[in-house]
C-alpha cells in the first residue's frame, strides 16, 4: 500500500461517520445509503491527491459528500423508477422519539437538496461560518436560509 493509499484509508476511517450522515440525509434505504457512500469514496479518492489543504479536510469531505448525494438525487429524479417495498418493517422502532425523528427526516427529505444540505450541516452543529464555507454562501445568507427553512419545516404536513 502506498503512502497516499494509507493516508486516504486513515482519512476515510476518521470521517466515515460524517460521510454516512450526509448519505443518510439523502436516503433511508440501506442499499442506497451504501451506494451513496461508495460513490462518495470514489469521488474523494479522485480528488484526494489534488486536495490543497486550503480548507479543513472535514469541510472538503462535506463538500464532496454533499455534491455526490445531490448529483445522485438529480440522476434519480430523471430516472424516476418505482421502488418495491415491503408493507412492514419488522425492525422498525415505534417509540415516540423514533417517530419524531422519522417525521423530521421525512420533512427534511421534502426540502430542495441545497436546503437539505444546510439543515444537515446545522444539525451537525457546524457554525454558520463553516456551513457557508462548505456550501459556498455567506454567513449571513446561511442565517437567513436557516430561518426560512425552519419556517418551511414548521408549515409542512406529516404526509
Amino acid at each position: 500500500m502506498t503512502t497516499t493509499e494509507k493516508q486516504f484509508a486513515q482519512t476515510v476511517s476518521e470521517h466515515k461517520d460524517t460521510i454516512y450522515t450526509v448519505c443518510y440525509m439523502f436516503s433511508q434505504d440501506a442499499d442506497e445509503v451504501n451506494d451513496l457512500f461508495q460513490e462518495t469514496l470514489v469521488n474523494l479518492w479522485k480528488g484526494f491527491s489534488s486536495f490543497e489543504h486550503r480548507s479543513d479536510i472535514k469541510t472538503w469531505i462535506y463538500r464532496i459528500a454533499l455534491n455526490t448525494c445531490i448529483s445522485q438525487e438529480r440522476k434519480k429524479r430523471r430516472a424516476a423508477t418505482v421502488r418495491l417495498t415491503m408493507d412492514i418493517n419488522l425492525f422498525e422502532d415505534q417509540d415516540k422519539d423514533t417517530r419524531q425523528v422519522d417525521m423530521l427526516h421525512k420533512r427534511i427529505s421534502k426540502l430542495k437538496p441545497f436546503d437539505r444540505a444546510i439543515v444537515l450541516l446545522w444539525l451537525e452543529n457546524l457554525s454558520y461560518e463553516e456551513i457557508g464555507q462548505i456550501v459556498g454562501i455567506s454567513e449571513t445568507n446561511v442565517s437567513v436560509r436557516l430561518y426560512r427553512i425552519k419556517e418551511q419545516l414548521k408549515k409542512m404536513s406529516n404526509d
